[in-house]
């Protein structure tokens, strides 16, 4: 998770599509230069066989407004890497 986090805030394209399960991985581009990533903070992980959940929260900018994005995440683990699934976002976060 910490990884994915860095490579949004770098803009590393490449690891983000190479983290991503390729059964959900969009096509689009995955990183926004106007966007200001300020912290990461994980509120939990789960972990059972070649499964993982993790919640987080991420603080950013966008235009000089502060939000924050409240999710937990899916992971599954293949050939020993572990892939970003999918996730949900906490409706009551999203856009704060």
């Amino acid at each position: 998770m910490r990884s994915r986090y860095t490579a949004y805030v770098t803009g590393n394209e490449d690891y983000l599509k190479a983290s991503w399960h390729p059964s959900t991985c969009p096509a689009e581009q995955l990183t926004d230069a106007s966007i200001k990533w300020l912290a990461l903070e994980l509120r939990s992980a789960e972990e059972q066989g070649d499964e993982a959940t993790v919640e987080f929260v991420a603080r950013c900018r966008v235009g000089g407004r502060g939000h924050r994005l409240h999710e937990t995440s899916r992971f599954v683990r293949e050939a020993g890497q572990w892939l970003y699934l999918d996730g949900t976002f906490e409706k009551n976060d999203k856009g704060q």
